[in-house]
C-alpha cells in the first residue's frame, strides 16, 4: 500500500543533505584553520573569527551555488 518516491525526489533530499553538510564542514575547517593560526601566531581571538567568517562565507556561497544550480535543472517549463 505504500507507494515509492520517484527518484528526482531521492535526488532533491540527497542534494538539500549535501549542502547542509558542505556548510558545516565548510564553517567547522574555517573554525578549526582560525584556530590553529591564532595558536601558532599567538593573535587569539582574532583569526579563529576571521576563520569563523569565512568558513560561514564559504558555506553560503555554496548554498547559492545549489540553489542556482537547481533553478537550471528545473528548466523556465517548470517554474511556478
Amino acid at each position: 500500500m505504500t507507494t515509492e518516491p520517484d527518484p528526482s525526489q531521492w535526488r532533491a533530499l540527497g542534494s538539500l543533505a549535501q549542502v547542509g553538510m558542505t556548510f558545516v564542514v565548510s564553517t567547522v575547517l574555517g573554525l578549526a584553520g582560525g584556530y590553529w593560526a591564532d595558536r601558532w601566531l599567538g593573535t587569539s581571538p582574532w583569526l579563529l573569527l576571521l576563520g569563523l567568517g569565512f568558513g560561514i562565507a564559504a558555506g553560503f556561497v555554496n548554498l547559492f551555488r545549489a540553489v542556482r544550480d537547481a533553478e537550471e535543472r528545473e528548466g523556465p517549463d517548470d517554474r511556478h
